[in-house]
């Protein structure tokens, strides 16, 4: 299987054999030259009546050519002195243009590319233990790194360019060399000490990958990514533990935010054996309660943990008055979920098609999670081969608006933006929800930075691939689970801290200095505790906590800094 992952040595050999043919040209560019301009004195002097030879030829054009010009042979004709004029201008732009690019290219580029070889290590300390060994920099890992910086995890980047390597040094990132497909590399990378090794290039070389460290380490974890469904046995022979379908893995978070707001409640994640689900207020007695009304109300031991309104999360206090707009975050376990829609349950469905634009992978992933859910939906493609027979859909420009009004968007009760294409999401969500501001408009993000514009442009929820690959990876370590409410928002467990014993549950003081909502807590099994009012290490192992990257960081430097 070496014959994967050798793009960066090919291009170097690449590189080499450019310069080699141009210096090549050049050598010979220069001897013609010479030949042609020694031919021409030549011509030139016997039409003065001057004699020289072959060697006087090339003395008298180099020296002419290198701007000396010893004076010792010249014209007296005008030809003669023009010819001595091109010989001259052609050696000065020899000499400005063409050397000092000959320099650069043979001796300065290869000096850089030397220094950036030796800057890039090619093995980890041998005290280094516990960290994350990531394959290439990507918009996954990039997050992944970002979670584990905030839990003091080392991580360590491998790739196979020196350069590339130096540049990820340069962004503050550590980063080693070596070839992926080579058991050397892994050994030097430490990957037998390890807490996992993360793969998220294409499946061929993912495969490599984990056959690769499988060969040096037997224990360590392996998680990597599949970009095809067919792939995934493959990867598992291969040695990988956890195979994760991106694709599939938005595609059903991205569905989840529709179905959150029909009837029922709807299960979006799992800590242990605590379910954490979405639950429309609309059409349930709930609709004019309180938030501590609503929480009585409930006969199971379900918790709310939080409040979201179009997709982002709202005030909460006890007086926070609940109207149809809103989304509840309970969480308990399956029979408290169960017991929750007994007696909440709202019998309502969505009223017309979850139009999916897009039928991409992400698309077919939203399609069947609406098709197994019994919601009605229609996919918008332009290229019909790519939906399987057995999905609706309807073949079309998503931006034209007839394409739209016959797959029913008058009609609809939601939109969701699955193309990879950020730009185009942005003009498909503008386009959606100027002609109809009601309609709920879920959207894919590529990039994290692109979240923010999204939202203005009017999205409800918004979901980017780097937040839930990182999150799915992260998920796998086992340390700190992790469940997505809203692209920003997290659910997460961190231990209980001593000096928070006797906390009141909710208490402002927590939010106010970290940004963090103390949401609930957890014994030793990860089982939620209900009806609890203050915080006692006596029964609680875990905090369950909900807030952004900076406030999780501002909470761990405070509360959790000495472990």
């Amino acid at each position: 299987m070496q014959y994967l992952s050798r793009e960066p040595r090919a291009v170097q050999a690449q590189q080499k054999r450019r310069r080699a043919r141009l210096l090549l040209w050049i050598a010979l560019g220069g001897i013609a030259l010479l030949f042609i301009y020694s031919t021409i004195f030549h011509w030139l002097m016997a039409r003065e009546g001057q004699v020289h030879d072959w060697s006087g030829a090339l003395y008298w054009t180099i020296t002419t050519m290198s701007t000396l010009g010893y004076g010792d042979i010249t014209f007296s004709s005008i030809a003669g002195r023009l010819f001595s004029m091109v010989v001259l201008v052609s050696g000065v732009l020899l000499i400005l243009v063409l050397l000092p690019y000959l320099f650069i290219q043979f001796v300065v580029t290869p000096w850089i590319a030397d220094r950036d070889k030796a800057r890039a290590p090619r093995r980890v300390p041998d005290h280094l233990r516990g960290h994350l060994l990531l394959i290439g920099l990507d918009s996954i890992n990039r997050t992944l790194i970002a979670r584990a910086k905030r839990t003091k995890t080392p991580t360590v980047v491998l790739v196979e360019d020196p350069a590339e390597a130096s540049r990820i040094k340069d962004e503050g990132y550590e980063a080693m060399v070596g070839a992926l497909d080579s058991p050397a590399t892994y050994r030097h990378a430490g990957a037998n000490r390890a807490l996992m090794v993360v793969s998220t290039q294409a499946d061929t070389t993912n495969t490599n990958v984990a056959f690769t460290v499988r060969a040096v380490s037997q224990d360590v974890p392996i998680t990597v990514t599949a970009d095809k469904k067919a792939s995934h046995d493959v990867l598992e022979l291969a040695g990988a533990d956890h195979v994760v379908q991106l694709s599939s893995a938005l595609g059903t978070e991205l569905a989840n935010r529709v179905l959150g707001t029909t009837g029922r409640s709807h299960i979006i994640d799992a800590i242990g054996d605590t379910q954490i689900a979405e639950a429309a207020v609309k059409g349930t007695a709930l609709v004019g309660s309180t938030l501590a009304q609503a929480q009585r109300r409930i006969q199971s031991q379900a918790q709310i943990l939080a409040i979201m309104r179009r997709g982002r999360l709202i005030s909460f206090e006890p007086d926070t008055t609940l109207d149809e707009n809103m989304v509840l975050i309970i969480a308990g376990t399956r029979d408290d979920l169960a017991i929750y829609d007994d007696q909440f349950q709202n019998p309502q469905q969505l009223q017309g098609p979850v139009l999916v634009l897009g039928g991409g992978r992400v698309g077919r992933a939203v399609a069947e999670t609406f098709k197994q859910s019994n919601v009605p939906y229609m996919i918008v493609e332009q290229v019909p081969s790519r939906v399987p027979e057995h999905l609706n859909y309807i073949e079309g420009d998503a931006a034209d608006f007839d394409v739209l009004g016959n797959a029913g968007l008058h009609d609809a009760s939601g939109v969701v933006i699955t193309s990879h294409d950020d730009d185009l999401n942005v003009y498909l969500t503008l386009y959606c929800h100027r002609l109809r501001p009601e309609l709920q408009v879920i959207s894919r993000a590529s990039s994290e930075h692109n979240v923010a514009t999204l939202y203005r442009a009017g999205a409800d929820g918004v979901l980017s691939y780097a937040t839930i690959g990182a999150t799915a990876m992260w998920n796998k370590l086992g340390h700190s689970h992790r469940v997505l409410i809203a692209e920003g928002k997290e659910l997460f467990t961190v231990p209980l801290p001593r000096s928070l014993d006797g906390l009141l549950l909710r208490d402002q003081k927590i939010f106010a200095i970290t940004g963090c909502h103390l949401v609930g807590a957890l014994d030793a099994d990860n089982r939620l505790l209900p009806g609890i009012e203050r915080i006692s290490p006596n029964y609680a192992a875990t905090l369950l906590l909900l807030g952004d990257r900076h406030a999780e960081r501002a909470f761990r430097k405070t509360y959790l800094k000495h472990r």
